[in-house]
C-alpha cells in the first residue's frame, strides 16, 4: 500500500515537472482601435486608443488567458497594444508588462529573447505587420502567410515548446 502510494507520488511529481517546463507564447494583434480622429476635436490620433468592442476583446483575452500561468507579459509602447495587455497585467499584478520594439532591426533579438524563456507562458500583443513576423520566426517557419488584414483582431497564435521547436495553433478569440 505504501510502495503503491510512493510510485502514485512519484507519477505526479514527474508529471507536474513536465508540465511546468513547457512554454507557451500567445502572440495577438491589439484589439479594435479608433478610426484615428477623434470626434471631439476632429484632430487625428498619433496614437489612438480602443474602441468600446476593443476593450471587450481586452478582457475576453484576460478570460481566455487567466488560467494559462502567464508569467511574462510583451507589448509595443503604443495605447492600443499596452491596452490589450492591461486586463490580464492587472490579473496577475506581479508580472510586470515589458515594452518591445516592433522595428525589423529588433524583431530578430526580441524573439530570440522569448525563445530563451524556458518557465512560464508569454502574451506578446503585436501589430497587423509584426504579428506573422512574430510567430514565423518562433516557429522557424512561415506558419503566418503575411500581415494581418486591417479588420483581423480576433486572432490568437499559439506556439508551444515541444522539445526543441515550436507546434502552431491558430486560434480566434
Amino acid at each position: 500500500m505504501l510502495k503503491q502510494l510512493s510510485m502514485r507520488l512519484l507519477l505526479l511529481v514527474i508529471s507536474v515537472s513536465l508540465f511546468s517546463c513547457s512554454t507557451t507564447i500567445y502572440v495577438v494583434r491589439h484589439a479594435e482601435k479608433e478610426t484615428g480622429i477623434d470626434p471631439t476635436t476632429m484632430k487625428t490620433f498619433g496614437d489612438p486608443p480602443l474602441t468600446f468592442q476593443g476593450q471587450q476583446r481586452a478582457l475576453a483575452l484576460k478570460q481566455l488567458l487567466s488560467g494559462k500561468n502567464i508569467k511574462h507579459i510583451y507589448s509595443t509602447n503604443t495605447l492600443r497594444t499596452t491596452s490589450t495587455a492591461k486586463p490580464l497585467k492587472e490579473l496577475f499584478l506581479k508580472v510586470p508588462l515589458l515594452i518591445y520594439s516592433s522595428k525589423p532591426d529588433s524583431m530578430n533579438a526580441f524573439v530570440e529573447k522569448l525563445k530563451a524563456i524556458k518557465k512560464g507562458n508569454i502574451l506578446v500583443v503585436g501589430h497587423s505587420n509584426t504579428v506573422d513576423d512574430i510567430a514565423n520566426k518562433i516557429a522557424g517557419k512561415t506558419v503566418v502567410a503575411g500581415d494581418l488584414k486591417d479588420s483581423e483582431y480576433d486572432n490568437l497564435f499559439i506556439l508551444k515548446l515541444k522539445g526543441s521547436s515550436y507546434n502552431f495553433k491558430q486560434d480566434k478569440y
